[in-house]
């Protein structure tokens, strides 16, 4: 993986780790342990660092994701088997890459707004009238940031499931548990898979229940209602109309195009290592280098389905539905809660009305749920990608570096220790902060 694509790959996360780590680092602690033994300006200063500083560091993570499920401004290097950046600003400013930026970080909005709110709530229940100033100055602040921020997260999700079904439209498939495709499709609002069901032809019904919502799929990823979507079936099958005018390939043909590729990257590199210790005089220097140009072709022709040269059954192509299906659905449920949520809260803090107990209690409680909103936001993007590393150009089983298993296990341990300790830490430090208070509330 590193050789193939660490051309591109390698320079947003460089980028972000000497500008935006390095950012975040130094003003972190400022702005945590600062209170009161800085001046009150450079702590403010500090506090929008490395608010700015984690915004840039997810800029550059995200492009790099981005770019793994939408590779664009590179090209192939026969001779150095690498893929090679040609267009910074295609790979940075993609429209998957900025929507996938807002969609991310706009949500972490959410996640914070909850927090402050289950904070500032467990000081109504646990130190009542004394702390409620503060407290719903916190709620007042958090509620409407955090419902502008679900209404954002709504739009950009929207464009996000666009771009799925542009660029990526078998997670799409798994997403919707659609095996069959066609026009006018509805979307599952609520729905139970059939456990049964594995593959399109099986026989087996799709779902044991389900209610669709009419013609919400098709304005979802064509923006018309009467749009059609391919489902797993013609997504294997092939022969729909694209976008683009063009015809869809089957994944056999994909598969037969991918073949030729990895065998003319093999080609190439044999014949480019004779052509070295070739005489430039000799007659076959001529053949040779007609071959590698025939190779070279033949390569530009089918590098877009590179990858598929790796898979052996189209099957492997579909990632886990249910999986996706019910992730999407818990992200789309809880984001929806949030949304009523934040308006509930912040109505009744600005009217001094947040005095029953057991709203409170449900805001401490839908803390959690805030962390399962987002996780089940990253399982879908992730494990609907599957099998892909590199969107068509590089699935999971050939990323895998040629590492031995105890090293492997090793480095996965000392970060799973690394990090639970770190994890403890940070929760021991909130947690004091928390229990200890605002300290203007303790004054008065």
């Amino acid at each position: 993986y590193s050789w193939f694509v660490g051309d591109i790959f390698g320079a947003p996360l460089a980028i972000e780790g000497i500008l935006a780590f390095f950012m975040e680092a130094t003003f972190v602690a400022v702005m945590f342990f600062g209170w009161n033994k800085v001046g009150k300006k450079f702590h403010l200063a500090s506090t929008w660092l490395t608010g700015i500083g984690a915004a840039i560091s997810a800029w550059w993570i995200l492009v790099a994701n981005s770019w793994m499920q939408y590779p664009v401004g590179m090209d192939f290097n026969p001779e150095t088997v690498r893929n090679e950046m040609t267009d910074f600003f295609a790979v940075a400013f993609s429209p998957v890459a900025v929507t996938k930026f807002f969609h991310a970080v706009i949500s972490s909005w959410i996640v914070g707004s909850v927090f402050v709110i289950a904070v500032a709530s467990w000081y109504l229940l646990r130190k009542g009238e004394s702390h409620r100033k503060f407290a719903l100055s916190s709620i007042k602040v958090a509620g409407t940031v955090g419902l502008a921020a679900s209404l954002i997260t709504l739009f950009t999700g929207d464009k996000s499931a666009y771009h799925v079904a542009q660029y990526q439209p078998m997670k799409l498939a798994a997403i919707e548990g659609l095996y069959e495709g066609g026009e006018s499709v509805g979307l599952v609002g609520v729905g139970v898979l059939n456990p049964d069901k594995a593959w399109y032809d099986d026989g087996e019904e799709d779902f044991l229940f389900d209610f669709k919502i009419p013609y919400g799929l098709s304005l979802l990823a064509t923006r018309d209602a009467n749009g059609f979507v391919p489902g797993v079936k013609e997504l294997i099958e092939g022969g729909y109309t694209l976008p683009d005018g063009g015809m869809a390939l089957s994944a056999e043909e994909k598969m037969v195009r991918g073949r030729a590729a990895v065998e003319a990257m093999a080609g190439y590199r044999e014949v480019s290592r004779a052509l070295k210790t070739a005489d430039a005089d000799s007659s076959d220097t001529a053949a040779l280098e007609t071959r590698l140009q025939e190779y070279d072709t033949i390569l530009d022709n089918n590098m877009p389905y590179f990858g598929y040269g790796y898979i052996d059954d189209p099957k492997e192509l579909l990632p886990n539905v249910p999986l996706n299906f019910y992730a999407f659905r818990i992200m789309v449920v809880l984001g929806s809660y949030f949304i009523l949520f934040f308006i509930v809260l912040a109505f009744l803090a600005f009217k001094d009305r947040y005095r029953q107990k057991w709203l409170q209690w449900v805001a401490v409680i839908s803390l959690p749920l805030a962390y399962f909103c987002s996780q089940a936001g990253w399982i879908v993007a992730e494990a609907g990608r599957q099998p892909w590393a590199i969107q068509d150009l590089m699935p999971v089983n050939v990323a895998v570096s040629n590492l031995s298993a105890s090293s492997v296990q090793v480095t996965f341990f000392l970060f799973l220790a690394l990090f639970t300790i770190l994890l403890i830490a940070e929760i021991g430090i909130m947690v004091k902060a928390i229990r200890k208070g605002p300290e203007l509330e303790q004054n008065q």
